[in-house]
């Protein structure tokens, strides 16, 4: 599709902020009013549309995309998501780890503990740790705790946190990546230990890097979106 706007700005409204081509409100792809609740989103919404070029790129919509998600899918039946979210932590990465024999076990004691420890004591639960493969599910009330911390979340940051934690397997990860100030490159570090750890073993082809650094930009996109629809105007 060819561009078909010339100016693009940014517009205050009742319910938050809107981005405008060529002073027509932005709809979004469902069809309802784009408005987002911080100027720093609406921003970067503007930002993609005023660097497309003469031929419109629609990889170049990644905030506008998430966006969308959050207004059209999520906003409709949070709820949903959050059951979507949840099993994750019933089957998080940061809880299953090698034998403790294996040098494996030393590396994950080393960088996962430290995180999920900080999880529990945030979120106020506890988490079973499990050697081996073999599924072990989360206590009743873990999972309680979890269900209604994803439950008092807005659509916006349920569409980044559905991201974080599916590139990760680890809702421990997934939400730890949303909180102010997290280490997220330490973050994705630990969600990707075990791949590091083959690749250091046997190597990493080049097809295999490309993914992973797809998978940490995707990764890495959705902690800023976050961050961008809960920044203080």
């Amino acid at each position: 599709m060819k561009r078909f706007y010339k100016e693009v700005s940014t517009a205050q409204v009742a319910d938050g902020w809107q981005v405008m081509l060529d002073a027509r409100a932005i709809k979004t792809q469902g069809g309802a009013a784009q408005i987002v609740p911080t100027q720093t989103l609406a921003e970067i919404l503007a930002s993609e549309w005023e660097t497309q070029g003469e031929e419109l790129d629609p990889a170049m919509f990644r905030a506008r995309d998430m966006t969308d998600y959050a207004l059209d899918v999520i906003a409709a039946d949070p709820a949903a998501t959050a059951q979507r979210i949840l099993p994750y932590a019933d089957t998080d990465t940061l809880c299953y780890r090698a034998e403790p024999e294996e040098p494996l076990f030393t590396r994950q004691q080393e960088v996962w503990e430290p995180l999920l420890s900080a999880f529990e004591t945030r979120e106020g639960v506890s988490m079973q740790r499990i050697s081996g493969i073999m599924h072990r599910p989360q206590s009743p009330e873990a999972m309680a705790a979890l269900a209604k911390k994803l439950g008092a979340l807005d659509a916006f940051t349920l569409a980044a946190l559905e991201t974080t934690t599916a590139l990760s397997a680890s809702l421990c990860i997934g939400l730890s990546a949303l909180e102010e100030g997290a280490d997220t490159q330490a973050l994705w570090d630990a969600a990707n230990l075990e791949e590091d750890w083959q690749a250091e073993l046997w190597g990493l082809d080049e097809e295999a890097e490309a993914r992973s650094a797809k998978r940490r930009d995707d990764f890495l996109f959705a902690i800023r979106f976050a961050a961008s629809a809960r920044t203080a105007d």
